[in-house]
Parts: structure tokens; sequence; C-alpha cells
């Protein structure tokens, strides 16, 4: 037995996407505590790398002159922008993974998991901090257009390193005990008797 075709429309029927434009603008109340030291450094460094740049754009092309040393400092603020700014990810815990392998493990070996990526992050950060200030120490030379040595950029990134480093420590040690929390809440097994 044939099942009967649905009548052939001349145009296909489009349907507008829900958007929930409340819900897209609902923000919830500013408070200072939720955000670290680290979160209002990365604003002030961002609004200076704003101006930089806006006042390299006014130069050059309104003024038709432009000031020589905006590039070389938009160029050295964002380069701080995104070592500060990985502070603030590191914190949150809101770099790139993959999270695939993680829902299809047991809870104890996704725990176990998480724990060791710590563990290698914060070496991974204490390594490249150490390395940043040896790099800093070597480097003599001083700015192109301002007169400030290069190693003070070096310096910073070693300190954003270190700053990684310790929020990793803190974001481990709290997992461990939350974990340690979390088992003492648990009932404990029946005695088998």
């Amino acid at each position: 037995m044939s099942h009967p075709r649905p009548p052939k429309t001349s145009s296909p029927e489009f349907h507008e996407p829900e958007i929930d434009f409340h819900l897209a603008f609902d923000d919830d109340d500013f408070r200072f505590s939720d955000y670290a030291v680290e979160d209002y450094v990365t604003l002030v460094v961002f609004w200076a790398l704003i101006f930089v740049v806006f006042l390299q754009f006014f130069t050059r092309y309104v003024l038709g002159d432009s000031t020589t040393w905006t590039e070389e400092i938009a160029r050295y603020l964002l380069i701080l922008v995104g070592f500060i700014g990985s502070v603030m990810a590191v914190r949150r815990g809101t770099h790139i993974m993959v999270e695939f392998f993680y829902h299809y493990m047991p809870g104890w070996l996704s725990w176990l998991l998480n724990v060791a990526v710590e563990a290698v992050s914060i070496a991974f950060y204490t390594m490249l901090a150490w390395i940043t200030f040896k790099l800093g120490g070597r480097t003599g030379g001083m700015m192109i257009s301002v007169d400030v040595p290069k190693s003070v950029l070096y310096y910073a990134v070693c300190a954003a390193f270190v700053l990684m480093a310790l929020r990793g420590l803190q974001r481990l040690v709290g997992r461990i005990l939350a974990e340690r929390r979390q088992a003492s809440c648990r009932p404990a097994p029946p005695d088998p008797q």
C-alpha cells in the first residue's frame, strides 16, 4: 500500500528564527567581587591599546603625519593583553580543551585526568616563566621608538606566566579539596555481613 504524498507547494515554507532579545541582553548585576585583579589590569591595558591605536589612526589619516611610537607600543600592549588575558582564562578554566572523551569516561577517571592536566599545565607555565625570565636577562636592547628596555616586555610576560602557574595551582588545590569534601559527604558503603 502506498502512502499519499503531501501536496507540492510552489514555494518552500520559511520560518524566522526565534531570538529572545530579552535573554540576550539580560545582564546580571555587576559586582566587583566577581572579578580578580588580572581582569582589571587587562581592562586598563586594553583601553590603553584602544587609545594608542586610535591615536595612530588619527595622526596618520587625519593629520597626515603618523606618530612614530604608536605602532610599536600598540604591538607590545597587544602582547600584554594576550598574556594577562591568559591568566584570566586559567583562573576561570576557559582555555581550549578537548572535552569529547570526558563525556565517555567514568567520573573518577575524568577527575584524575583533570588533575593530571592541571599539574602538567602548572609545570608548563612554570617552565615558560623561567625561560622568559632568562630571556629577559639576556635582552639588552632598547625599544626602537621609545627609550624603554625590551626586557621590560619579557619580564611582564614572565610575570603573566607566574600568575598563570599560581592560578593553576589554585584551581588544582580547589579541585582536590572539593573532591575531598564531596567524598566526606558520601554515605559509607554498607557493611557486607
